[in-house]
C-alpha cells in the first residue's frame, strides 16, 4: 500500500468515526428537531426569505440580492456536476450504525450542497451587510453541523461544500 493510499484510508476512517460520533447526538431529545429545522430552512427557505427581507427593507438591496442569486446559481451548477461525478453514497446508506435523521433532497453525499450554498450566500451577504454576521455565521455553522448529525453527510462532504462555497462566494465578490 502506497503512502497516499494509507493516508487516504486514515482520512476515510476519521471521516466515518466523526460522522458516527456526531450522529449519536440524535439520541438527545431536542437536538433532532433543531437539526431537522435548520436543515429544512437550509433547503433554500432561509436564503430566499433573507433576500426577500432585504428587498423589502432596504432600497439598496437589489444589487446584493442579484449577486446572491448569481452565486447561488453557480453553486447549484458546481454542486450538480460534482454529485453526478462522484456518486458517493450517504453515510446512513453505507453504515448500519448511522441513523438517517431526515430525508435527503437527492441521492448522493458529496459535496454538501446545503453547506456550499450557506457559505457562499453568507459571504456575499456579509460583504454588503456585515451587521448580519450575528445571524448568518451561526446559521451557516448549524447548517453544516446538522447535515452530519442527521447522517446525511460525512464531515469531508461538509468541509468540501464549505471550501467550494467560499471559493464561489469569494470569486463572485472578486468579479463584482
Amino acid at each position: 500500500m502506497s503512502r497516499l493510499d494509507a493516508a487516504l484510508e486514515r482520512i476515510q476512517r476519521w471521516d466515518e468515526r466523526l460522522c458516527l460520533r456526531c450522529n449519536r447526538a440524535l439520541r438527545y431529545r431536542a437536538l433532532p428537531q433543531v437539526c431537522r429545522a435548520v436543515s429544512w430552512l437550509g433547503n433554500g427557505i432561509f436564503w430566499y426569505a433573507l433576500m426577500l427581507a432585504l428587498l423589502l427593507s432596504r432600497q439598496d438591496a437589489v444589487l446584493p440580492v442579484v449577486h446572491m442569486a448569481g452565486a447561488g446559481l453557480a453553486c447549484t451548477l458546481v454542486y450538480k456536476l460534482l454529485k453526478r461525478g462522484t456518486l458517493r453514497p450517504r453515510p446512513y446508506q453505507v453504515h448500519a450504525s448511522i441513523t438517517q435523521g431526515a430525508s435527503p433532497l437527492d441521492t448522493f453525499s458529496f459535496p454538501s450542497g446545503h453547506t456550499l450554498h450557506a457559505v457562499a450566500f453568507s459571504l456575499v451577504a456579509l460583504a454588503y451587510y456585515p451587521s448580519l454576521a450575528a445571524l448568518l455565521v451561526p446559521f451557516t455553522l448549524l447548517t453544516a453541523l446538522s447535515r452530519v448529525v442527521l447522517g446525511l453527510h460525512y464531515p469531508s462532504d461538509v468541509l468540501a461544500g464549505a471550501a467550494l462555497g467560499a471559493l464561489i462566494g469569494a470569486g463572485s465578490l472578486a468579479l463584482g
